[in-house]
């Protein structure tokens, strides 16, 4: 009889010290089959102060389209070996056409005043320009299991997609109200996602942007357990351990 008392109270002592609400766990609670059209406005990412850019340059003539892709292998004066530097005035250096205004502009703005550029100044004829990042990041912090810089070669990844590769979030991570920080123009912007719904398949922030900042805050359980745990746990041992002794009285 005693030692089936003990099973049972070393069976329950678990529960005593968790208490997770699965529902607030899961994603996506009130999501059913359905399509649901999202939102891709202003999904193209402004270039921004610091952004390294790889342009290259083509034509008809490969001989005249080589003096333009040299500083992409060279590292002349405001780029670097693999990519042209936009400088904290907001421009970058490009051979023959000297300061070019890159920062709040579009890839495809950059690009055309470049092929402007070339095309008005007679340096080439029908040039093909394309402009990439070559930083193109995004950093996720708090309760996932892997806290991140994530660099993103093709310049595209969704929210789900970050926390993924972050190693998605811990139990202990806030799905109802996920950060997302964006510095875009001089301005900063926050918005809180709530994962639990389908909110997020209707937001401008599905689509994170270059520099973008997620942060997970972490539960109530978390915090509980992180500052109470050292007292909670001893006693609620010691209560367990009293409880065995009463038992093995009362059945002696």
């Amino acid at each position: 009889m005693k030692q089936t008392y003990l099973l049972i109270l070393l069976g329950i002592a678990p529960f005593l010290f968790s208490c997770v609400n699965a529902k607030k766990a899961a994603y996506f609670n009130n999501l059913n089959e359905s399509v649901i059209q999202g939102t891709a406005n202003d999904l193209e990412p402004v270039v921004q102060k610091n952004d390294l850019l790889s342009i290259t340059v083509t034509s008809l003539n490969p001989e005249a389209s080589q003096m333009f892709n040299t500083p992409n292998t060279t590292g002349l004066a405001n780029s670097e070996a693999s990519g042209y530097l936009v400088n904290t005035e907001g421009y970058i250096q490009f051979p023959m056409l000297g300061n070019i205004k890159a920062a709040g502009l579009t890839k495809k703005q950059l690009k055309d005043n470049i092929t402007k550029g070339l095309v008005d100044g007679k340096l080439l004829v029908d040039p093909i320009v394309n402009v990439r990042y070559l930083n193109f990041k995004v950093t996720v912090l708090g309760e996932v299991n892997h806290p991140s810089v994530l660099n993103i070669p093709n310049e595209k990844v969704n929210l789900l997609e970050a926390l993924g590769l972050a190693g998605d979030l811990t139990i202990y991570g806030r799905r109802d109200n996920v950060l997302v920080i964006r510095d875009e123009n001089g301005a900063k912007t926050f918005k809180r996602i709530n994962l639990n719904t389908d909110e997020l398949f209707r937001s401008d922030y599905y689509y994170l942007k270059s520099n973008d900042i997620v942060y997970v805050e972490p539960n109530k359980q978390k915090v509980s357990s992180v500052s109470n745990s050292s007292r909670w746990i001893p006693v609620m041992l010691s209560a367990i351990s009293a409880a065995i002794v009463v038992i093995d009285r009362l059945v002696k």
